[in-house]
């Protein structure tokens, strides 16, 4: 490395390998440039190349661990399968509990027998007691809300963290002290978990950990994002969304060699403090932050690695403009020159985000976006889960499900634009629940569409019955109506994985580097107010089935039409300050004008 390098920037990822770069001597002098990070990033960097490919996979990485951090709820709290003692039947038996009766206390374990009215000696846990939170601390028989609550309260504590490490990322701690912070105290809270003694130290701890996990994708996103250029920034913010994918399909292979859900937890937690300790120190910090903290060499410096790593230069005669640098008179060392430069450092909070007018509107209609698409999101996920299949199996298929929403609208991103995408998928998530809440019959034997035995009194509404008669002669029966359920399921999902791929590189491009940590958490609270509420509204199906679908696709596609009052960022400049950004929506307006 320079020996001009700051102080704190590390070693390269990549070696050069012997690879020949131009030489100093070879560059033509000419007059002093001075452009922006875009601009140095477009004409000498190049705005995605090997230096930044790298620097965006190990630094996008981080993503698993929330993935896996975020979803080893499903496994650990499951409920296990149970068998009756060895001694009370022969051969024992092995069977779902699935569902709580009450009654008088059952002296004989059959497999139709509930849990709830049998004495608690004629039965065990298939795995052992310690298989689960759920088979260790009987969270059964009245108890199951208990479930529910560690995961709402470990969505709680994601909401309060989203705010806190955005704007701890944007303050001089920086992306990559923030991001290190996240990971490690993620990985010692999951530790913590693994040893918790009762449910509500375990309750605690998931809290803590929810509150650590919020800060890892945010910090990572806007890490990994801010060295690309324009052209690219798009599409490769997209892309980080397949690592949060990939640490979810992880989970059902290690909880299927985990012993017991404090085992789970371990090995769910030490590749957080492998990668904050071992991989991160690698990583430069962002050359954007730097320039809103005044720190100009730094961030010439760290893009002029990049340069050197892509195989290009940037010559001597380049600095950094920066929007709300005053005039200067022009001293003729560069290096005392570039030192010399005084830029105030820029500081952002949600306070100025929330006085600017420009961005003002843009947060609040985010915020509501990022809530509607968390509630819709989530809670489909969770109609998925109803439909019977393998748990270890089914947590794969439905990551699996959101790689093609990623790859589809990381091509179209660039040709259609953000606000297009993001209206287009939420509107097709929004139609495909409305289309499955018309799918759903209700009977006294429960969800299907038999010709006999219907009367009003089984039918949602009367357009219900005809609605029924017309799929029934069309020779539409139970299995086809569940097939046309399960696909309005899926395309629903992919739909909003889509929307949450997108909403976070279009919030990321709607507010100035100096705010974009700060409006990014905050969004991301809404995110997780939503999720809090998800649940609630899946019980809502428990006194009518089609609900839940109705719910979701008139909050989908209220989201759609929201977004068209967002103005398009493709191909637009990223703005360091708000005061560039003032300036460029009069130039805008200008322009629109004439």
């Amino acid at each position: 490395m320079d020996g001009g390098m700051a102080e704190g920037l590390e070693a390269p990822l990549l070696s050069n390998g012997g690879e020949k770069f131009p030489n100093e001597n070879d560059v033509e002098e000419c007059v002093y440039e001075r452009l922006s990070i875009d601009n140095i990033l477009a004409k000498y960097v190049g705005d995605f190349g090997l230096a930044q490919l790298v620097h965006f996979v190990v630094v996008s990485l981080a993503w698993c661990l929330e993935g896996l951090h975020s979803f080893v709820m499903i496994f650990a709290d499951r409920e296990p399968e149970w068998q009756c003692r060895p001694f009370v039947g022969s051969p024992p038996y092995s069977v779902s509990n699935s569902s709580v009766a009450t009654g008088l206390m059952d002296m004989s374990c059959t497999p139709a027998s509930s849990l709830c009215s049998m004495n608690p000696s004629l039965w065990e846990w298939v795995g052992g007691k310690g298989i689960s939170t759920v088979s260790e601390w009987g969270l059964i028989c009245g108890d199951e809300y208990k479930v529910g609550l560690a995961q709402a309260v470990f969505f709680v504590g994601a909401f309060m963290g989203a705010g806190i490490f955005g704007h701890f990322s944007d303050s001089r701690a920086g992306r990559k002290g923030a991001l290190f912070l996240a990971c490690a105290s993620t990985g010692l809270a999951g530790l913590i978990t693994a040893s918790a003694n009762n449910y509500w130290v375990y309750v605690g701890c998931r809290w803590l950990t929810g509150f650590t996990a919020a800060g890892i994708g945010l910090s990572s996103f806007v890490l990994a994002t801010e060295p690309v250029g324009p052209s690219k920034r798009g599409q490769v913010g997209m892309s980080a969304f397949y690592f949060f994918s990939l640490g979810i399909m992880s989970l059902p292979l290690l909880a299927y060699f985990s012993t017991s859900w404090r085992h789970l937890y371990i090995i769910t937690s030490l590749p957080a403090l492998v990668y904050s300790t071992l991989i991160l120190p690698s990583v430069y910090e962002s050359p954007r932050w730097f320039v809103v903290q005044g720190r100009l060499k730094e961030a010439m410096d760290v893009l002029r690695a990049f340069a050197k790593r892509n195989g290009t230069l940037i010559p001597e005669g380049v600095t950094l403009e920066v929007e709300n640098e005053e005039d200067e008179t022009v001293v003729s060392d560069l290096e005392s020159r570039e030192e010399s430069r005084t830029v105030k450092a820029a500081s952002g909070s949600l306070l100025m985000v929330l006085k600017n007018p420009a961005t003002r509107s843009r947060l609040l209609i985010m915020w509501v976006i990022w809530f509607l698409t968390a509630i819709v999101y989530y809670g489909i996920n969770l109609n998925v889960v109803n439909l019977g299949t393998n748990l270890y199996v089914g947590v794969f298929l439905n990551a699996m499900i959101e790689w093609p929403a990623f790859a589809i609208t990381a091509v179209l991103l660039d040709r259609v634009g953000r606000r297009s995408m993001l209206a287009s998928t939420m509107m097709l998530s929004g139609l495909c629940c409305l289309a499955g809440s018309f799918l759903f019959v209700e009977t006294d034997e429960g969800i299907h569409s038999p010709l006999n035995g219907l009367t009003s009194h089984h039918m949602w509404t009367s357009w219900g019955a005809l609605r029924l008669q017309l799929l029934t002669s069309a020779g539409a029966g139970i299995g086809v109506l569940k097939v046309l359920r399960i696909l309005c399921s899926v395309v629903g999902i992919f739909g909003m994985a889509g929307t949450y791929n997108l909403v976070y590189i279009y919030t990321s491009e709607l507010f100035p580097t100096v705010v974009r940590n700060a409006a990014l958490g905050f969004t991301t609270q809404a995110s997780g107010i939503g999720s809090i509420i998800a649940p609630f509204v899946v019980v809502a199906g428990r006194y009518h089935s089609a609900l839940p679908f109705a719910i979701f696709g008139v909050m989908a596609i209220a989201g759609s039409a929201l977004s068209l009052c967002l103005p398009e960022t493709l191909n637009q400049p990223m703005f360091e300050t708000l005061e560039g950004l003032d300036k460029g929506e009069k130039a805008t307006r200008l322009n629109e004008s004439t």
